[in-house]
């Protein structure tokens, strides 16, 4: 489970006479007349199809660097996502795409490269209710007991979220969001956007590019981020990878060497976005 920025000022530092050498393919595989990515055509803040997410900016900072034509391949994120995607290939016919830029670190249906990114779920909730002293999820639990049990807390089901608010017994201040739903408009912003915004919830805890970047675009109420940390065997904070199919190295060393090249650029894309970074110089190394 981002948003827009001085990548522009960036892209102008991409290596220009070295693109046509990083846009060849392995020896035993043609060479790619394209750059192309695997996304969901409606999950901000990571990717649409008017190419506002900051996974649409990674790819077309990429893209310049390879001196090819960025293209997509667009399906919504939901169950079988990259059997329909990355893996989708009809008889005779190529693959419609080569990269998803958004994937768990060591997701096993991808063959998935270095971390590039880490980040943690976060609670957000709107200043002036009475939770402005909140900083972390232990100020959470440090509220009077009589404030936490009246609070509505909107978390995704089957999340670290819902699973932490039954072990510290919060279940019934817990409102659930279906994880996955068959409504092509939906997206997972929603929860703040929408129902956090207009005070159906008192708070929502949430992937936190979805929790930085939403709390940026409500103006009212003026919403606040606060990080959620990770407790014995239940991690909060996730590394990020992008995925390639299995039984192509050679792309995917060449994925990880612009990963590696344009660190910079990418982490500038993430905070332009709102995404809470955890050990940013890091980010690569984790697992």
């Amino acid at each position: 489970m981002s948003v827009l920025r001085c990548m522009f000022l960036l892209l102008a530092a991409l290596a220009c006479g070295g693109g046509a050498a990083w846009a060849q393919a392995a020896p035993d595989a043609p060479p790619r007349k394209a750059f192309r990515v695997c996304q969901d055509p409606n999950n901000l803040p990571f990717s649409n199809v008017a190419g506002d997410g900051f996974e649409n900016k990674i790819a077309e900072l990429f893209a310049r660097d390879l001196g090819l034509p960025l293209t997509y391949y667009s399906f919504p994120n939901r169950l079988a996502f990259i059997r329909n995607t990355l893996r989708y290939k009809l008889p005779d016919e190529d693959y419609r795409c080569d990269v998803v830029l958004g994937v768990p670190a060591g997701f096993d249906q991808v063959s998935a490269t270095k971390p590039y990114y880490r980040s943690t779920y976060a609670l957000v909730f709107p200043k002036g209710k009475g939770l402005d002293a909140v900083r972390n999820s232990d100020d959470l639990l440090a509220l009077p007991p009589e404030q936490l049990r009246a609070l509505r807390i909107g978390v995704y089901d089957r999340s670290p979220a819902s699973l932490w608010l039954a072990r510290h017994e919060l279940v019934d201040r817990g409102v659930p969001y279906a994880m996955m739903s068959p409504d092509p408009e939906q997206y997972p912003g929603q929860i703040i956007e929408r129902d956090l915004a207009q005070g159906k919830i008192d708070a929502a805890i949430v992937w936190g590019p979805i929790a930085g970047y939403f709390a940026r675009r409500v103006r009212s109420p003026e919403l606040q981020v606060a990080p959620m940390k990770s407790e014995p065997g239940l991690p909060f904070e996730y590394a990020m990878a992008m995925g390639v199919r299995y039984g192509e190295p050679a792309w995917k060393k060449q994925i990880e060497d612009l990963i590696e090249r344009h660190r910079g650029a990418i982490l500038a894309i993430l905070r332009e976005y709102g995404v809470p970074l955890v050990d940013e110089g890091a980010a690569t190394a984790a697992k």
